[in-house]
């Protein structure tokens, strides 16, 4: 079942800065049995969990204008997934890139003591949702797929991405992590942005930080390498009509006609 929706942003003039719509949430660094991820949690302990994972060169903030209003609902994760931000970044096994990132959420899982998260997964991290459907089945609660990777189908084309915008992606990637300055930051966030003007000076501040640092930039550079010249993310991990078969959590779709 398909079902068309139209969402209306709340007006920028209308939230606070980050930190001020973060009060009350929790910054953690999570040791698990064989990986350490930090994240942003916040709701009560007793609430179903969710787990938000965000997209390629991200980071838990990303979340942080969700992340309050989940929390009335739900106890929210908001992770830096592996090699991002500032969790793990090495050893980097970049020709098993997303079995890393498999593995190292269910290790959060497990050490947290989680009992079937909910996982929403944006763009890489709904790829990440997705394999750990495939390789952990029944782990999650559910799957929240957002604007991940499209589906290989055998006998019909799909939905293709645009090579325009996968080329623009690259790039603006690639320059924001090796010479991260606000116009670069912002040239990259701005690609993300179905409406540019969304980007604000504190959206390019975070990241900029976090591209200055010697150690994420050096990670960021492996992960964005492994993606995009290396080709291992899309050739090794992109979805095949079989996988979509074999996956058995019960999964939700978000798709976007602005997606690029």
């Amino acid at each position: 079942m398909t079902n068309k929706v139209s969402v209306n942003e709340k007006p920028l003039s209308d939230w606070n800065s980050t930190w001020v719509e973060l009060m009350g949430a929790e910054v953690k660094v999570y040791q698990g049995k064989g990986w350490f991820l930090r994240g942003i949690e916040m709701g009560d302990p007793s609430n179903e969990p969710l787990i938000l994972l965000h997209g390629i060169g991200g980071h838990g903030e990303t979340y942080a204008r969700n992340i309050p209003n989940l929390s009335k609902h739900f106890h929210v994760f908001a992770l830096d997934m592996l090699y991002h931000g500032y969790s793990q970044k090495e050893p980097f096994d970049g020709a098993n890139v997303v079995d890393g990132y498999v593995d190292s959420l269910a290790d959060f899982i497990d050490t947290q003591g989680l009992k079937h998260p909910h996982i929403e997964g944006e763009s890489l991290g709904s790829i990440v949702a997705f394999h750990l459907g495939l390789k952990y089945p029944g782990k999650a609660g559910s799957l929240i797929l957002n604007t991940g990777a499209p589906v290989k189908f055998k006998d019909k084309p799909g939905i293709r991405e645009n090579p325009d915008g996968v080329k623009a992606l690259a790039r603006t990637s690639l320059d924001a992590v090796n010479n991260p300055t606000p116009e670069t930051i912002r040239k990259r966030l701005e690609w993300l942005m179905a409406k540019p003007d969304r980007v604000t000076d504190e959206l390019v501040d975070i990241r900029l930080k976090l591209y200055q640092d010697p150690d994420v930039r050096k990670s960021m550079n492996n992960v964005y390498t492994n993606a995009f010249i290396d080709q291992i993310l899309f050739d090794k991990y992109w979805v095949a009509e079989e996988d979509c078969a074999r996956l058995k959590d019960k999964s939700l779709v978000f798709w976007t006609e602005f997606n690029p």
